[in-house]
């Protein structure tokens, strides 16, 4: 009899977190199932069951390390383990540095950062040999777009975290990836928080206007993770700038200047 993957996501309560879960699903996966929004975590686990996994469900707001060592030891008591965790939760951000306040930064650094961290630290015992960590950052850590900078450090820090922990834990068999992807379809902006209501509509519109939706993100991470990526780019553009800032990076950090101008200009 095959052994069931017993999976862990944490924001599965929409979007690409909800996407990742039902990816696993199909292959019949065992999850357990984390967010702030109850009755999104029912759904998601309604879809999880429908489409042949099983799975439970538990309200957890990552940047509190208690319900996360929680979670983690229902995992151990309830599915003796687990064999996958995806920090998928994150909120978004936006606003010139000189207007965020410093709760701004505090509030983006203790979900998008801090959160990753502590899921890390939680899960990191109920892990085996060919166990496998996917944290979910962002394009944002890597070209630091303006306007941005509280959410693109955030980012930047799960994919220091991923490469530091990608050094210790290889050694004991364990895989880790670090997720960026670029715009795509997602309801990432009902967790918006700024001082500037434009950014939120730029990024809005690029959300929307992606031809990419969250299920194509969480089918690339699947297979990816599977065949040992690394850091995993699911969208061509992403992988063609970062392989450009890392032969010209003052291209790309000219090009940022330009885009902080026009921004400059159409907030003026």
């Amino acid at each position: 009899m095959t052994k069931k993957m017993r999976v862990v996501v944490t924001g599965a309560g929409s979007g690409l977190g909800r996407e990742l879960a039902l990816r696993y699903a199909r292959e019949g996966a065992w999850l357990a199932l984390a967010d702030i929004q109850e009755a999104g975590l029912g759904e998601t686990l309604r879809l999880v069951e429908q489409a042949g996994g099983s799975g439970f469900t538990r309200r957890c707001d990552v940047r509190d390390y208690s319900q996360l060592a929680a979670l983690a030891q229902s995992c151990e008591e309830s599915m003796g383990g687990i064999d996958i965790l995806i920090n998928n939760a994150g909120v978004a951000s936006g606003g010139w540095f000189e207007d965020l306040t410093l709760d701004d930064w505090d509030w983006q650094i203790s979900i998008n950062l801090m959160g990753v961290v502590k899921g890390c630290k939680a899960f990191l015992p109920l892990l085996q040999k060919g166990g496998r960590i996917i944290n979910i950052a962002s394009m944002a850590a890597l070209m630091q777009a303006p306007a941005m900078s509280n959410y693109n450090v955030a980012k930047a820090g799960v994919v220091a975290l991923s490469e530091s922990l990608l050094c210790e834990l290889q050694p004991k068999g364990i895989a880790v990836h670090v997720v960026c992807p670029s715009f795509f379809q997602t309801n990432l902006m009902d967790s918006y928080r700024g001082p500037d209501s434009g950014s939120k509509e730029d990024i809005a519109r690029l959300l929307e206007s992606s031809p990419i939706s969250a299920a194509d993100i969480a089918e690339i991470i699947h297979r990816e993770s599977q065949a040992g990526t690394f850091m995993i780019l699911p969208h061509d553009k992403g992988r063609e700038a970062w392989e450009l800032k890392q032969s010209n990076p003052r291209l790309i950090h000219e090009e940022m200047v330009k885009l902080a101008v026009k921004k400059l200009a159409k907030r003026a």
